[in-house]
């Protein structure tokens, strides 16, 4: 797997650190273990097949559905790292 760069350089996991390993648990069929590794996955992934499919058939309130597919990815990714320096902060083990 890639390493990442921000966790190299600073010491602590970056807000998309988990990705690659939640992916992985995702394809084998683990869903639980790939939400416990990053939360945001399935949401991204349903994001990324939305604007594939926007792009072919050009939906008509493409707009409003972005906008909500972001703000909701966004929030998850934010409010999960947030819990996870917590829990790293307050020294829980937080790997799954």
């Amino acid at each position: 797997m890639l390493p990442c760069a921000y966790k190299s350089m600073f010491g602590i996991d970056c807000p998309g650190c988990g990705f690659q390993r939640s992916c992985i648990a995702l394809f084998r069929g683990d869903i639980l273990k790939s939400l416990a590794l990053y939360p945001a996955t399935i949401p991204l992934i349903i994001t990324a097949v939305f604007l594939l499919a926007d792009m072919k058939f050009r939906f008509r309130n493409r707009k409003i559905i972005k906008n909500i597919l972001y703000l909701s990815v966004a929030t998850i990714v934010v409010v999960s790292y947030t819990i996870k320096m917590y829990l790293l902060a307050t020294g829980h083990k937080v790997s799954a």
